[in-house]
């Protein structure tokens, strides 16, 4: 697939960017669902549109202090790059600063966070296919040089290297993550145990990204041989596997034994 400047397209005197496009398309699509999601499960809507806005504020802020963080030898030989808002951005910057920018809302609610938070988890893998495809018209979050007959080429691109057969690691993101939103949402009709939705994109996501890693060329920066993405990936998995098997402990066990201390206390 070759594809030329299809990321700013001109209908008259507007000029609509893709890129944007599908970060807008992909918050809708996510906030429709989650609201939908929300009215069958009895839960407030007012506070899903808070989260979602303070989840946006504190998701943007979030990919921009990663950035800074993991770009401070470029920083420090140029400054200007603190003030370059075109560019750098850090997606798992976003992850974080959301999750807890959802947190603080729902304590602002005095809601359950641990209800919304599995709630709101597949629509974020949603966003995320519409994000990638955002990419994939922009150039950027490029993959290697390949020979394989599924590619893609880009003409024009401001990102990626132009006339060369390309990893469509974009597409294959985007594939992932619907894929993730898939799993989620089986598997939170069958699950009873608050946190554990959440806890298993943690996972799905982490080692998902992992792999993405190996197919990308585009610098995002290195801890010893791991990207840093992949390095925040393995503590991702990390956090989500001990999330999800103490969200999904018998609490009644432990209910019982303060019962028997209780009872042993009385004697």
């Amino acid at each position: 697939m070759t594809l030329a400047n299809y990321n700013d397209i001109a209908i008259g005197p507007v000029t609509i960017h893709m890129y944007g496009l599908m970060i807008a398309l992909g918050f809708i699509a996510a906030y429709i669902m989650t609201s939908k999601r929300a009215k069958n499960n009895g839960l407030d809507d007012d506070v899903i549109w808070g989260i979602f806005i303070g989840a946006l504020v504190g998701g943007l802020l979030g990919t921009k202090i990663l950035y800074y963080i993991v770009s401070i030898p470029d920083i420090i030989n140029d400054i200007s790059i603190l003030w370059d808002f075109k560019n750098g951005y850090v997606v798992y910057g976003g992850i974080i600063g959301g999750v807890i920018a959802a947190y603080f809302v729902c304590k602002r609610h005095r809601v359950n966070f641990l209800e919304y938070f599995d709630l709101t988890m597949p629509a974020v893998s949603l966003g995320q296919a519409f994000g990638r495809l955002g990419c994939t018209f922009a150039g950027c979050c490029y993959g290697r040089e390949t020979d394989c007959i599924a590619h893609i080429t880009y003409e024009s691109s401001s990102f990626a290297p132009n006339g060369v057969a390309l990893i469509p690691t974009q597409l294959i993101s985007s594939a992932g993550n619907l894929l993730i939103m898939i799993l989620l949402l089986i598997f939170s009709r069958k699950n009873d145990k608050e946190g554990r939705v959440g806890a298993l994109y943690f996972i799905l996501y982490g080692i998902g990204r992992f792999g993405v890693e190996f197919l990308r060329n585009d610098y995002r920066g290195s801890i010893g041989v791991l990207s840093t993405s992949q390095f925040i990936s393995c503590i991702l998995v990390v956090v989500g596997i001990l999330a999800f098997i103490w969200f999904g402990r018998d609490k009644t066990l432990g209910n019982r034994w303060e019962g028997m201390k209780h009872i042993k206390s009385e004697k």
